[in-house]
């Protein structure tokens, strides 16, 4: 009986996560202590409502509390759940995530220079990117794990412009590139 991995616990929450339609994005797992703490972080195309939480929190705490009692996990004395979203914080690095966050701002960091985008519709691998410029433009942007991008939050409505071009296709964003 062995203190689980973090990939172990990924492996295991992922089936339970499934049937709410939702992704399982990262898990922790820390000895605090005597007790353990594991926080997952769970997104959804559609924003979890609480209530979804609530009822995933009760299913994974009932799935983990089982396999303590069968001697696959081992928290030790005890341990906390907590089940949650992944936050603004939390980095753009697979094709779910930039559709999860269409019509966002993000900073997107290449080669150390950062600029400033909107995210417009996303193909397979590839995004739309829409420049924050007073003459905003298209750019079709391959997703490259060696790119850091992270989503700004804005207290003011975009630019009609941007939002237009957000609005988009792929194919018909693809036409309009570099205009």
């Amino acid at each position: 009986m062995a203190f689980p991995t973090q990939s172990e616990i990924m492996a295991f929450v992922t089936p339970i996560a499934s049937p709410y339609d939702m992704d399982v994005e990262d898990v922790r797992v820390q000895k605090a202590g005597k007790k353990s703490l594991v926080r997952i972080a769970v997104a959804a195309d559609s924003a979890p409502g609480l209530d979804d939480l609530e009822q995933l929190s009760r299913e994974i705490s009932q799935q983990l509390d089982a396999a303590e009692e069968a001697g696959t996990f081992h928290f030790g004395p005890g341990y906390t759940l907590e089940v949650t979203t992944p936050g603004v914080d939390f980095p753009l690095t697979l094709p779910r995530h930039w559709r999860r966050n269409r019509f966002r701002a993000v900073q997107l960091t290449e080669d150390g220079e950062r600029s400033q985008w909107r995210i417009g519709a996303v193909k397979d691998e590839s995004v739309v990117l829409v420049s924050r410029e007073k003459k905003p433009h298209v750019r079709i942007f391959e997703l490259a794990p060696n790119v850091a991008a992270m989503v700004e939050i804005e207290f003011a409505q975009p630019p009609q412009a941007e939002r237009d071009l957000c609005a988009l296709s792929f194919e018909e964003a693809e036409e309009r590139q570099g205009n």
